[in-house]
């Protein structure tokens, strides 16, 4: 068995999460500033309809256009409906997801990261987002040794092409890496595609029969086989 040498995240919703003004506060709010009465607490149903009907593009590029649509998705689903105002309302969303002081880190990110900096481990991050990973790192103090970005590199998880630029990043191969994300699709069926593990990070409890499965990041390194 090759040795553990390096831990790959996901960024959103394994690391972090969206602020209020992501959630349905904004997007209530900004619907009020364009005329329409959004629902919030059609929200989290909203989020996951648009999850499920979610194309990408064919060939796994990166495609801002595709966030705008989910994004207008959830904004319909929260009773946006056919006005011209939810095209609006997304591009600003999308633009706010951009930003890394609008995302809040969860309380288990910092201290395994620090636990597992601490054991020696190269960390990293892979995340299909347009934001500048570099200036999240700054923003949060995450100590990473590197990053990469669908909206720099330009293929989207899962293609296999954006793990193994992250894994030649690092300088690791993938049986010696772990790939930790919230997405089955895109974390980890992408990352065992190219050989390596993965833990999918089931925070709401919605996959309970999900191989390799934690609910939280504390429970990372004892199922790394890195406990005492």
């Amino acid at each position: 068995m090759n040795p553990l040498r390096a831990v790959l995240f996901d960024v959103d919703f394994t690391l972090c999460r969206p602020g209020p003004e992501l959630g349905p506060d904004g997007y209530a709010a900004l619907g009020r500033e364009h005329g329409l009465e959004l629902d919030r607490a059609r929200y989290e149903d909203a989020r996951l309809a648009a999850i499920d009907d979610l194309r990408r593009h064919p060939d796994l590029d990166h495609d801002e256009e595709i966030w705008v649509r989910f994004t207008e998705d959830i904004v319909r689903g929260m009773g946006g409906g056919a006005s011209a105002a939810v095209g609006e309302i997304a591009v600003q969303i999308v633009r706010r997801w951009e930003q890394a002081a609008h995302f809040e880190l969860y309380d288990d990110a910092l201290p395994v990261v620090r636990e597992l900096r601490g054991r020696g481990l190269k960390l990293g991050l892979v995340s299909n987002t347009s934001r500048d990973l570099g200036a999240f790192v700054r923003h949060f103090g995450l100590e990473v040794d590197g990053w990469t970005a669908s909206g720099s590199y330009g293929k989207v998880k899962p293609s296999p092409l954006i793990f193994r630029a992250a894994l030649e990043l690092l300088g690791v191969r993938p049986a010696e890496a772990v790939m930790v994300g919230d997405s089955l699709e895109d974390d980890v069926a992408g990352a065992r595609a190219v050989g390596m593990r993965a833990v999918l990070v089931d925070r709401g409890g919605r996959f309970p029969d999900a191989e390799d499965r934690i609910e939280s990041l504390s429970e990372l390194p004892a199922v790394l086989g890195l406990g005492g």
